[in-house]
């Protein structure tokens, strides 16, 4: 028996696009504290994208229960409050960059969480250094090669001060250069996280389990077997054929 108190518990989650459509089915996943550092790796389509959504109250399920930070989570109200405490990377940076400059989008966090101007300004110049960006507040957004929009979004995010991050593909599109300053700031990052990715190395390195996901439910680590030909499945400890 685990111990250690769950930060974000999903109990009997289904969830349908559309009627003849289902996602997840009667999922269970349970994400503690303590520096708690999952990776998900499962093929497209299966739910793992939808399973960040819900969490952050972007999708509702058609039944089951999610409890964020020991409370139940029933309607906007209460995904609003919490949801500045988890920060959500998604896939596509242009999703997350809105303002014209930099400085302006890692701001608007900060200031959104009611900061005065110069302390959401101090607080994103602190979070641009931290990332190696320092030169870039005044640089405009949509000028950005996709590596570096990949960074300042990953800025938006921490300059917000979450407790826990839900990392959808981070990697992917992006050069090794900007890849390995990725892996290092998770690296130095003390918190709890969530990571989607195809990357096997990657999520072997930043993370301490990894899951899978088949027929609408979570598959745990001590059931996923993961191989360096880039897939994870289950009896992967039986002798067997890939065709």
């Amino acid at each position: 028996m685990d111990n250690r108190q769950p930060i974000i518990k999903l109990s009997g989650i289904n969830f349908s696009y559309s009627a003849d459509s289902s996602v997840l089915n009667n999922l269970d996943f349970t994400f503690y504290d303590n520096k708690d550092r999952v990776g998900f790796m499962a093929p497209n389509g299966s739910g793992k994208t939808t399973l960040f959504h819900l969490i952050m109250g972007l999708l509702r399920p058609d039944s089951g229960t999610i409890e964020i930070f020991g409370k139940t989570m029933q309607t906007e109200k209460d995904f609003a409050q919490i949801r500045h405490r988890i920060g959500l990377l998604f896939q596509d940076a242009d999703d997350q960059l809105f303002c014209p400059t930099v400085l302006e989008d890692v701001a608007f966090g900060p200031l959104n969480m009611g900061k005065s101007k110069k302390e959401a300004i101090d607080i994103s110049r602190r979070t641009l250094n931290f990332l190696g960006l320092s030169d870039f507040e005044n640089r405009i957004t949509f000028k950005l090669s996709g590596g570096e929009k990949k960074l300042v979004s990953l800025a938006t995010i921490l300059s917000m001060e979450p407790e826990i991050l839900l990392l959808d593909e981070p990697l992917t599109g992006l050069d090794t250069k900007t890849q390995s300053i990725i892996i290092d700031v998770l690296s130095k990052m003390n918190m709890s996280y969530i990571i989607i990715s195809h990357d096997i190395e990657f999520l072997k390195t930043t993370t301490n389990r990894i899951c899978s996901m088949k027929h609408g439910k979570i598959i745990v680590d001590d059931e996923v077997y993961v191989h360096h030909h880039d897939h994870a499945h289950t009896l992967g400890n039986v002798p067997h054929k890939h065709r």
